[in-house]
């Protein structure tokens, strides 16, 4: 199968600079319409795809897997996987893509992913992620980059997390991003582990100064851009956030710009819905379900009047035949009356 690259992808100390503030891999979430969405607020947060696992993007239907749109950019490909040469494989045909940089996932505690040995339970082999990371770096010039938890089960995160982070940079990574809580693969469910045990943000400070030639992010509970300042203030090289970005993206994204990388004025969340009309007409027309996209666009108005009329609106209205831009203006129409 052939690929057309990315003309004019960002360059490396771009897609570098672009991690000041990133917006996690989410699974169900984070497809091309959501980040299509959020690269209308951000122009300039890095955005991950949801985990494809490598053997997907080999053997399965890559084209639908990776599909992204042009203006996605910088965006970075997170795969799953254990097997050197097939996270080799699936690293070149996404360079062959255009997509920004490739991340490995080290953090995902679902039963599924450790069944496949990948995900957090890669804490426990960093020496298989150092050899994967090395086939990986060898078939392209693309930032190679990890994802990892502090630890799990019942690992010493101070002793576990150098350790790791000193065998998988030796392979060449230099940029890391550290979900600054233990996952616990015995006794709780994955969404459990996105909760219940304790943020460590201490330790991931620790872990940058020990290894201050490393990019460090921190991801875990952050959920507003004030704390992300902070961690940035204090000394961190960028900061991940997952939920808050995707359930409330106005309070993160819309101010990202401005805040995070000084560049820019607040966005304007009516605007975006605006800016989101060709987008969405030009998926319905190509046979999609408007609520394919709508979905994303449920909480731009969070905390605003007319938010729960909005989220209603598209809820009852979107996954009907037909459906396409008027129902989103309708349901736009409940926050401007309000807001009027």
């Amino acid at each position: 199968m052939q690929y057309e690259p990315t003309p004019q992808a960002p360059t490396t100390s771009r897609v570098t600079q672009a991690a000041r503030l990133s917006v996690a891999p989410m699974m169900d979430w984070t497809d091309r319409h959501c980040r299509h969405f959020h690269r209308l607020m951000s122009r300039h947060a890095l955005l991950y795809t949801e985990m494809v696992t490598a053997a997907a993007v080999v053997h399965g239907d890559t084209a639908r897997l990776l599909a992204y749109g042009q203006d996605e950019h910088p965006v970075a490909l997170q795969l799953g996987g254990s097997d050197p040469a097939l996270l080799a494989q699936a690293t070149k045909i996404a360079a062959d893509m255009g997509y920004d940089e490739v991340n490995l996932n080290c953090g995902c505690p679902s039963d599924r992913v450790q069944s496949g040995r990948f995900g957090a339970v890669l804490m426990t082999e960093p020496d298989l992620v150092a050899d994967c990371v090395s086939a990986m770096m060898a078939v392209t010039k693309l930032p190679i980059t990890v994802k990892c938890r502090i630890g799990v089960d019942d690992q010493d995160p101070a002793q576990v997390l150098p350790d790791f982070l000193t065998r998988v940079s030796a392979a060449g990574v230099d940029r890391f991003t550290i979900h600054a809580r233990k996952a616990w693969l015995q006794g709780l469910s994955p969404k459990e582990n996105r909760d219940i045990p304790p943020l460590d943000y201490d330790l991931v400070h620790a872990m940058k100064a020990q290894f201050p030639a490393l990019h460090l992010s921190i991801n875990g509970g952050i959920a507003d851009l004030d704390l992300t300042g902070e961690l940035l203030d204090a000394g961190l090289d960028g900061v991940m956030i997952g939920r808050a970005a995707y359930h409330d993206p106005a309070a993160i994204l819309l101010d990202a710009d401005a805040r995070i990388f000084n560049d820019g004025t607040p966005g304007d969340a009516i605007q975006i819905v605006h800016a989101m009309l060709p987008y969405i007409a030009d998926h319905v027309a190509a046979g999609g379900r408007l609520g394919q996209v709508t979905r994303h666009m449920l909480g731009l108005f969070q905390g605003r009047p007319g938010a729960r009329l909005w989220r209603r609106h598209l809820s009852e209205h979107a996954h009907k035949d037909g459906a396409s831009v008027d129902v989103v203006l309708d349901a736009l129409r409940h926050v401007t009356t309000l807001a009027a």
